[in-house]
């Protein structure tokens, strides 16, 4: 009997740089990207030998600007997403309370705006990943899932 393949899937690395005021940095895509026009964090996927955390720094230097010392970089999420086209990824996410700089559009052929936003009331127009990472890190929960239906194989 053969075995199946082996399940492999893409790593997100997410950070949700909060303010003072509890507000959320969100970024709103553009330009030939997934997801034009929506909301998301700061992130992306993590390159090949890459740890979550140094993926996660280096994602937030080049898409804001700024600076987060390791130790201020805090896990608080891990989602197992599918995405509408049935693609797995993994979202790591952290957050992070003090950086060194002021955030700013480093990337204007992906990003339009930069939007400060209360997680708890998310915008309707997030990324749909983006607003459930968004619900859960209010919440509190540590692991969930989105995107999957109840029936093995099946799409939510």
């Amino acid at each position: 009997m053969t075995k199946p393949p082996r399940y492999r899937l893409v790593v997100d690395v997410m950070v949700l740089m909060v303010r003072s005021d509890g507000r959320v940095l969100l970024l709103r895509r553009a330009g030939q990207v997934y997801a034009s026009g929506l909301l998301c964090p700061p992130g992306g996927h993590l390159e090949q030998d890459e740890p979550v955390t140094a993926g996660a720094l280096r994602e937030v230097a080049e898409e804001v600007g700024v600076t987060i010392a390791p130790r201020d970089l805090e896990f608080c999420h891990a989602i197992h997403h599918r995405s509408p086209e049935g693609e797995g990824r993994m979202g790591m996410v952290f957050t992070a309370q003090r950086w060194t700089g002021e955030p700013v559009n480093r990337e204007p052929e992906k990003c339009s705006a930069l939007v400060w936003v209360d997680p708890a009331r998310p915008p309707s127009d997030c990324v749909p990943y983006t607003a459930a990472v968004l619900e859960r890190f209010c919440s509190g929960a540590l692991l969930s899932t989105h995107g999957w239906s109840t029936t093995p194989g099946g799409a939510a």
